[in-house]
Formats: C-alpha cells, structure tokens, sequence
C-alpha cells in the first residue's frame, strides 16, 4: 500500500494545505524567493501535515484553525532539512540540488531561518494558546539537535544514548508534536491528545530508523542521493554504531575511509556492504520494529474511527518500508 492511498479520504483538506505552504512560502526578497520555491518544488511526503489532520479526526475538525498549525509544521520541517544540507555538506536531496548547492551555505542558512520566522507568524494566528509553548519548546529542542547534530559529526566513540537523543530532537519530536497540537486546536481530550503524541513519537523513531536503514540498503534513484551517503558526510547511525560495535575492525575500516577526503565508489561500496553483512540492518530494523509496536499500543484506547485506522497504517507502512 502506497503512504498516499492511507489517507486519501483527506486529499481534499490536504491540497488545501498545500496551497497555503506554497503561498506562505513567497517572500519579498528576490534571493530568498527563488531559494524558497526550490526547496518547496524538491517535494516531500506532507506527512507532519498528515498527522495535524488525522489527530484532529478524534475532537472538533475545524481546517481553517487546523491550517494554522499544519502549515508552519512543514515550514519548521522544510527549513530543518536546509540547516541539515549545510551541516552534512549534502549536494543532492530528493534527486535534486539542495539549496545550498543551488547558492551556497549563508542563502541556505537565511532561507532555514526565514521558513522558522514565517512559520511562527503564521501559528500566532492560531486561537488555541496552548500551541504557543508546545511549538516553541519543539523548536528550541530541534535546535538543540542540530547543534549536537555537528558536534556528533565524525565522532565514531559516541554511546546509542546519544544516538536515539539525537534523531528523537531531529525526527520524532516534530512528529510527536504534530500529533499533539492537531489533538490540541481539535479540543482533543486530554488523554487523547497524550496517547496520539506518544503514538507520533514512537512512528517518528521508528520513521528516522528506517531511514537510516535504507541509507545503507536503498539505491540512488530510490534514495535521491547517493547510497551511503550518512557515513560519508560524517553521520554515525544505528546500523554503523551496531557494525562497528560488533565487528572492531570494520571500526578501523570505517575510520580510514572518512579519514580519506575523497573516496574511491569502490571503498564506499565496500564498506557499506561490510556493515550490512554484520547483521547491523536486522539488528536496526528489529529496534524500529520495537518503536512501531509501542505506536500501535498507544493507539488503542482511541475511539475506532477511520483516523485511528489510518494511523495504524502508517504505522504498517513504516514497518514494510523496502529494505
């Protein structure tokens, strides 16, 4: 099943949104216009929006107040991923030139802060004052992530401790919240509103990790970006953490080719299949595996309505992702 027929009943509400993420996209400065619209063109699944949608299913549906929050969630998103370009130095995202390899790190930067300026404007138009200190404790979380994301760069001695902190402030948190304020503007009841953003930040873990996965296993064309390219850029993830854990001397290995400014395709490939020949991707997809079946039990004590069946089937949908 395709992530997109899940939740086609909502596609009407969801180009709506769409919409709105394109026309609060557009700013005044020529520059930032065009970095702008080309971060918006490389696509994207929508799926923070998704979640908005799915967990107001579960109180008072109201698009226009829903929009409020689901937009400025995918701009905060959006300008994550052009902060995470520059700090993994990454030409190619979705098969496309990412922004900074369109202009170059300081344009990058500005369009990530004004995606996060515009996104809090646009949720102070939001009537529920309880959104305010949800959405800007995430931000300051994911900032926070970021920071640790370049201190953790290259650093092959760090702890999974470290690891899970680290794609819980860049993944799941802002998944988590989505679920949450969805719930939140929706007048969710309160026991709800904390079973769907426990749901959405197991589904985030979950998300990240397989993500992380495919890095290893997927292909290029699937991947939009070179396989591997994680460990390249310096990016320690759960399948090497557990390969070099297990195998010291694929360490060594590992260490010497980040060590070599520019590898060969040949030491690249190599080593990614030395790392999935140690059993780090079972091992990974076993611990993704684990974070899905807490979504599932998070979710079922809510009333069965088709929302509720859809989140169960991303849920599904992640667990079947192509490794």
């Amino acid at each position: 099943m395709k992530l997109t027929d899940i939740y086609w009943y909502l596609r009407s509400d969801i180009a709506k949104i769409e919409k709105d993420i394109e026309r609060n996209v557009d700013a005044n400065h020529p520059v930032l216009q065009r970095a702008s619209s080309h971060l918006l063109k490389a696509g994207g699944k929508r799926i923070r929006p998704i979640f908005v949608l799915l967990s107001a299913q579960f109180g008072k549906y109201d698009l226009e107040q829903l929009k409020k929050i689901a937009v400025p969630l995918e701009m905060i998103h959006m300008g994550s991923l052009v902060h995470d370009d520059v700090i993994d130095n990454a030409e190619l995202r979705r098969g496309k030139k990412t922004v900074k390899a369109q202009w170059d790190n300081r344009v990058a930067m500005y369009t990530g802060d004004y995606m996060f300026a515009r996104a809090i404007e646009i949720a102070t138009y939001c009537k529920s004052e309880k959104v305010h200190p949800i959405l800007s404790d995430a931000m300051v979380e994911m900032c926070i992530g970021e920071v640790e994301q370049i201190r953790d760069q290259y650093n092959w001695n760090q702890h999974l401790r470290m690891y899970f902190r680290r794609i819980k402030r860049k993944t799941a948190l802002l998944i988590a919240v989505s679920c949450e304020l969805g719930a939140v503007v929706s007048e969710v009841p309160a026991r709800y509103q904390e079973m769907l953003a426990k749901y959405g930040y197991y589904v985030g873990m979950a998300f990240q990790i397989t993500d992380d996965i495919l890095d290893f296993v997927g292909t290029e064309k699937e991947l939009g970006k070179p396989a591997g390219s994680d460990l390249v850029q310096g990016n320690i993830t759960l399948p090497a953490l557990y390969a070099m854990h297990k195998r010291p001397e694929l360490k060594l290995r590992i260490i010497e080719l980040l060590n070599n400014a520019h590898p060969k395709k040949t030491e690249i490939t190599e080593t990614i299949e030395a790392i999935k020949s140690s059993g780090a991707i079972d091992y990974s997809k076993n611990i993704a595996d684990r974070y899905l079946a807490k979504s599932r039990l998070a979710l079922e004590e809510l009333p069965d309505i088709q929302a509720k069946k859809a989140l169960q089937q991303i849920a599904d949908y992640i667990g079947d992702r192509k490794f």
